[in-house]
């Protein structure tokens, strides 16, 4: 992800947005949209609460004349820690009301317990993916890295409690990427969050990992967004740059994902883990990004599995109750691509 410049967007019914791009992370960067409608200064995500990404904030408001202080909101697009941890940093220097949706609420406001139980949610699935201890150690470590800079934060409202609503603007609840996921629509802007990316496909994870992902949950989300969006001059996202074509770009996530799939279901000719899929699939990859590809695989398998595609070929092992045996799949027959990811659906909003 490279580095965007600031830029500021006029609402057509008065106000303005500005894009403030921060490094979350070392050469990973995420926009925080300062919204003015009104006598409301609403911050959509917060940045990573890393050093750098704090000061590239505190840069971005002093370059548009605009002080932390004069925040009266902060709205999460989701609960991932580049876009929700700096509330730390800005708890201590604004009275802004911080809003989240119902089923990040925890991942916000009860962080350290929130962690403790993934990590060990995590630890199991990366034994059942077949990653071996020294390695595994390794990834937790990482995984727990990224998230220690940020500490709980109480969060004044959720949205399905404020009738997916807060002054102007509106909301929608997007699974998929995250559990609590929304999207949010003001006048003909959309903020989308991470759901649809200009220049990369989201990250996925299984839902047996963490409930309300997993493929399903973010195709559906997809053509939810496409009908809900529809007409909507300008979309603006978690990490690149504003959208104009936003049906066009949901058409592509969708075909790239229908090809890393069948990509995976071509590497389960033969009996593998999820570790050894994601080799053949994606190759050596180091970093925290291997972590993200093993979520990834995991995700794709489990639609596989849910779509009557797989076996598992080690049952007798898995029976036998030894915690440390990897789960191992294989195809059933062939399938074409129709077969793979089903066709986007059509919703009508009244």
């Amino acid at each position: 992800m490279t580095t965007l410049p600031a830029a500021s967007y006029p609402l057509v019914e008065g106000g303005m947005v500005h894009r403030l791009p921060v490094e979350a992370f070392p050469g990973m960067w995420a926009n925080v949209y300062l919204v003015e409608s009104g006598e409301l200064r609403v911050l959509i995500d917060s940045g990573s609460g890393s050093e750098a990404s704090n000061t590239h904030l505190e840069a971005g408001f002093s370059q548009i004349g605009r002080r932390l202080e004069d925040i009266t909101h902060i709205l999460l697009t989701h609960g991932h820690i580049d876009h929700y941890g700096g509330l730390t940093y800005l708890r201590e220097r604004t009275k802004a009301r911080i809003g989240v949706h119902e089923l990040d609420l925890q991942t916000i406001s009860h962080h350290e317990q929130r962690l403790a139980v993934l990590t060990r949610r995590l630890d199991a699935f990366l034994v059942q993916a077949g990653i071996p201890p020294a390695r595994r150690a390794e990834l937790l470590q990482m995984y727990r890295f990224t998230k220690a800079l940020y500490r709980s934060v109480s969060v004044d409202f959720s949205y399905e409690a404020q009738g997916m609503q807060f002054g102007p603007f509106e909301m929608i609840h997007l699974p998929g990427h995250c559990p609590g996921h929304v999207a949010l629509k003001l006048q003909d802007v959309l903020f989308c969050g991470d759901l649809v990316l200009a220049g990369l496909t989201p990250h996925q994870s299984p839902e047996e990992l963490i409930p309300f992902m997993g493929v399903r949950h973010y195709l559906n989300s997809l053509s939810v967004l496409t009908r809900w969006g529809a007409g909507v001059r300008l979309v603006l996202n978690g990490h690149d740059e504003s959208l104009n074509d936003l049906p066009g770009r949901v058409r592509e996530i969708r075909q790239n994902l229908s090809r890393r799939i069948h990509q995976t279901l071509e590497a389960l000719a033969e009996s593998r883990t999820i570790s050894e899929v994601a080799a053949k699939v994606y190759g050596d990859i180091g970093g925290y990004n291997a972590l993200l590809v093993i979520e990834k695989i995991g995700a794709y398998v489990e639609y596989l599995t849910q779509s009557g595609l797989l076996e598992i070929t080690n049952l007798a092992e898995l029976e036998a109750d030894d915690q440390t045996i990897p789960v191992r799949y294989r195809r059933l027959h062939d399938v074409n691509m129709e077969q793979i990811l089903p066709k986007e659906r059509t919703y009508v909003f009244v």
